[in-house]
């Protein structure tokens, strides 16, 4: 599984400050501020996605997608818990997908299967899967919220509504 520790922290940190988001990584063993599975996942503070070395990219990428397909009023207050409905959590999966191919040495194929090994859990049995035949509804969702173009490349822009 890629950890924050595989890949540049440049590169991590510039793909979150395309979006005004900031990355904020804390020494090895120390506590990850605002982590909702607990420890090594990543944390979510207002706009800040907290990591450590240990942390799976999985995780980062879907905390930040979670900061960028929330609404304002939400991002300003958030700590640990994102909220929002299940279509927006579909979107979240989708869209840290697709951020993926945003990071040199990741790409989506490699997340895919990190989150599965993880146990995300998609009816058809794999996030490939899901990803290809079954997202249209989050892929629908991030359009709408132009967070995606037409060609699923991000847009860099935070959900606003």
């Amino acid at each position: 599984m890629f950890t924050v520790d595989d890949i540049q922290t440049e590169y991590l940190a510039g793909l979150l400050e395309r979006y005004g988001l900031r990355l904020q990584v804390v020494p090895a063993g120390a506590a990850i501020e605002g982590s909702f599975w607990g420890e090594p996942e990543a944390g979510i503070v207002g706009r800040c996605v907290n990591v450590r070395g240990d942390t799976p990219v999985h995780s980062l990428l879907h905390e930040t997608a979670h900061l960028i397909c929330m609404d304002d009023r939400r991002r300003s207050v958030v700590h640990r818990d994102a909220g929002g409905d299940d279509l927006e959590e579909a979107a979240v999966c989708y869209l840290q997908v697709v951020l993926a191919d945003e990071l040199p040495g990741v790409g989506a194929q490699r997340l895919m299967q990190d989150m599965d090994a993880w146990g995300y859990s998609f009816r058809l049995g794999s996030t490939a899967r899901w990803f290809a035949e079954d997202a249209g509804d989050a892929r629908g969702w991030l359009l709408d919220q132009q967070l995606l173009k037409a060609d699923d490349k991000p847009t860099f822009r935070l959900r606003r509504v």
